[in-house]
């Protein structure tokens, strides 16, 4: 499956957001700013995109995993950049945490950091990166743009145990609900953050246990369409000896869209968290609003896009990495 659009289109959207980073508006939230960069690094949102872009065309996995990057950095201490910190012989780095072990294109931030010190040095943020690439993908896969405010600072701390904090693909409303109220999210913010898996895949080892022996009544989860269910126990054998088998998030996963709620309206969310959605009375009206009008989905998801890169900002002891891998 082609994950993007023919080259032309591509160059239509990278012009498009040249014109969109030119113009944009101001817009500002406790001490961040979409015009941080302004004076000190002005070209610094074209030297990110180019690099995503690049890496894009090259590799089409690229979105979903930088997207996901910024889901990840964000749920542990904040968008601070924790998650693109290596392990130490005495510390176990976030990214070696069992959750973000598949999580990938880590170099896709490094290209973008290095151009970024030699036109800029010691100026932007490893943070503000991730932030503004994740922005980046979802525009070039079809969705909608924000601005992205800016000024993050670096942190120092990351630690594989923490990763136990991110919501599982298990988890029901209620524990979704709690997960995201803790880093200031409301329920709205959960749905529409949510539709990120219009973009992605999952491995059978995150959604099996709703294929088979699921409880003492059901060996399938009910809220399962019945030939979704049959055609993913296919495919997650058992005994799997397929580790890279699975299934797409969205069956048009290379394009930024509202399919993922048409989905779930129709009983073929892939994971137990996902199908919650529809099946609990707190977030079905949210979710079948999405599915009706892209629109209305679009706008809530840049909303609260703005809302996580506002999580856990770094007031001091903060810092600009030279490289995004090692604190400074």
């Amino acid at each position: 499956m082609a994950v993007f659009a023919p080259k032309t289109i591509f160059f239509f959207f990278l012009h498009a957001l040249l014109l969109l980073l030119s113009t944009r508006f101001s817009q500002s939230k406790a001490a961040l700013s979409a015009q941080y960069y302004d004076q000190t690094c002005p070209q610094a949102e074209k030297i990110i995109l180019q690099a995503v872009y690049n890496a894009s065309m090259h590799d089409p996995k690229v979105p979903a995993r930088i997207l996901r990057m910024f889901f990840h950095d964000c749920f542990i201490r904040g968008c601070d950049a924790s998650l693109l910190l290596d392990s130490t012989a005495g510390n176990q780095a976030e990214k070696d945490g069992p959750p973000n072990i598949s999580v990938r294109s880590f170099y896709v931030i490094d290209d973008a950091k290095a151009k970024l010190e030699a036109a800029c040095p010691h100026t932007v943020s490893c943070a503000d990166i991730v932030g503004i690439a994740a922005r980046d993908v979802v525009i070039m896969s079809g969705g909608p743009f924000w601005n992205v405010l800016k000024g993050r600072k670096d942190g120092r701390v990351s630690r594989a145990n923490e990763t136990i904090n991110l919501p599982a693909p298990t988890f029901n409303m209620s524990q979704l609900i709690q997960s995201f109220a803790k880093r200031g999210l409301g329920v709205k913010d959960l749905v529409a953050l949510s539709g990120g898996h219009t973009l992605g895949f999952s491995h059978c080892s995150s959604f099996e246990s709703r294929l088979r022996n699921f409880s003492s009544v059901h060996d399938v989860d009910p809220t399962m369409n019945k030939e979704f269910a049959q055609k993913l126990r296919t495919k997650c054998s058992k005994p799997n000896r397929d580790i890279t088998a699975g299934e797409l998030l969205d069956s048009t996963s290379s394009t930024f869209d509202n399919n993922y709620y048409k989905q779930l309206v129709a009983g073929k969310g892939v994971f137990g968290s996902d199908q919650a959605l529809f099946s609990d009375y707190r977030t079905r009206w949210i979710v079948e609003s999405f599915a009706k009008d892209q629109s209305v989905f679009f706008k809530e998801f840049a909303a609260s896009m703005v809302n996580l890169g506002n999580v856990g900002l770094i007031e001091d002891g903060g810092e600009v990495r030279l490289n995004c891998r090692v604190v400074n």
